[in-house]
């Protein structure tokens, strides 16, 4: 049998400070709040001559597993995460108003993250094969994180750095449903045999 073991590690989405770091994994009862965003960078100051956010989302993919496990295995779902970097999260703003626009935007990546984590396990589940190696999820990993990367640019954009609430709150409610829809793949769930 052979013992070769498979370890992959991938970080996307956002910037990632090694070490000791709070970390919060996503959930649905999970809401940002300024104190959240804990590096360094973070100022709410009349000062600031721009303002910047940097949500510390990150979609992770991680395991480890003999080849022969890794053959027969479907469901990756525990494998990939979304998590917050509160160490990584830099907001930057002159004043609490427009500090609270852009945490909402933050929240909006977030959940956008969610969703992105679970439209991977749904590709993974859907098309890993018995002898698929583990270069198979670099194909759905760029992809996904190419599309996810477009909405949250194009509602950064369109919203004018969430300055219109409204389209932020708009398309919030659609990354809200398209999570509901694929409910199948939460991190802890089981996909029903009809998803196959």
């Amino acid at each position: 049998m052979n013992r070769f073991k498979i370890t992959v590690v991938l970080f996307f989405i956002g910037y990632y400070v090694f070490g000791q770091e709070n970390t919060t994994e996503w959930s649905a009862n999970f809401n940002l709040r300024l104190s959240d965003f804990q590096n360094p960078e973070t100022e709410i100051n009349e000062a600031a001559s721009n303002v910047f956010i940097q949500s510390g989302a990150t979609i992770e993919l991680a395991f480890q597993m003999n080849n022969l496990v890794f053959m027969f295995k479907k469901n990756f779902n525990k494998k990939i995460t979304c998590n917050f970097h509160r160490g990584s999260a830099i907001l930057i703003a002159p004043d609490s108003t427009r500090a609270k626009q852009l945490l909402r935007l933050a929240q909006f990546d977030f959940d956008l993250s969610e969703l992105y984590a679970r439209k991977i396990r749904k590709e993974i589940y859907e098309n890993k094969k018995t002898f698929s190696n583990s270069n198979f999820f670099e194909t759905f990993f760029n992809n996904m994180i190419g599309e996810r990367n477009k909405i949250s640019g194009k509602v950064y954009k369109d919203s004018d750095f969430g300055n219109n609430a409204v389209i932020v709150e708009q398309e919030h409610e659609l990354v809200r449903k398209q999570i509901e829809v694929l409910s199948d793949f939460c991190k802890m769930c089981k996909p029903s045999k009809k998803n196959k």
